[in-house]
């Protein structure tokens, strides 16, 4: 990776899919459960395991199911839960993102989670390319410092929708001291000129570095060096 090369988060679902992932150049793992589903929270001992397998930083996604991003009084206990254990496993976030009935942030929801795991740091995820208003939801974001970073695809179903308008996205959430995770979409064959169109510091790939393109196969360490290898050639200083 070349210095201030975009940082590339890979998804893992299993032990093995992390250390493929570090072994071939990510320099973080987003680890889930259900990748068909979008992602759900894996299991303990699931986290605990890839934890302990590779050295780069491992980020959790919290989420008890895929209907929306809006949860019942159960569902919010067992989020709460699964915060605080997760806190303990030497996971280095927690990836969330809740929204209310007006798909607003949630922020009664939001301040409850995040004080379940005081400690730990949290990516909002793609809860916010649902919101009602995506700005509306950063500034929201920003009054929370727990929160460091938002994974999103600019409010479309792709971020490559998204190009024209990430620069002020981007701008935006810098201006909040939020950094933008560009994800959703993107294949080896896009990501080069999104990166030197947008100038994106951070992207995160899940199908794109599976073998054939497809997110039902295991990760493929060869297109994962070649994302590494498109990212540090594409890449603009600041």
């Amino acid at each position: 990776m070349l210095h201030n090369s975009p940082l590339l988060e890979v998804i893992a679902t299993s032990p093995e899919d992390a250390i493929i992932a570090e072994a071939a150049g990510a320099n973080r793992i987003e680890l889930i459960s259900a990748q068909s589903e979008g992602g759900l929270t894996p299991s303990l001992g699931m986290i605990q395991e890839v934890v302990s397998s590779v050295s780069i930083p491992v980020h959790v996604m919290l989420r008890p199911h895929s209907r929306n991003f809006r949860y019942e009084v159960g569902e919010i206990n067992s989020m709460l839960r699964d915060a605080q254990l997760i806190a303990n496993t030497g996971a280095a976030a927690l990836v969330l993102g809740v929204l209310d009935d007006a798909q607003h942030v949630d922020t009664q929801v939001l301040s409850r989670l995040l004080s379940a795991a005081p400690d730990i740091k949290v990516t909002f995820h793609r809860a916010i390319d649902e919101a009602a208003d995506i700005r509306e939801a950063i500034i929201t974001l920003s009054q929370y410092p727990q929160i460091t970073r938002i994974l999103t695809s600019g409010g479309h179903s792709s971020v490559l929708d998204a190009a024209d308008e990430w620069s002020s996205l981007q701008q935006l959430a810098k201006q909040h001291h939020i950094t933008l995770l560009a994800g959703a979409g993107l294949t080896l064959d896009t990501l080069g000129d999104f990166v030197r169109r947008t100038r994106v510091r951070e992207v995160h790939l899940g199908s794109a570095v599976r073998c054939e393109g497809n997110i039902a196969l295991p990760l493929d360490p060869q297109r994962i060096r070649q994302a590494r290898q498109i990212l540090d050639e594409a890449h603009t200083p600041l």
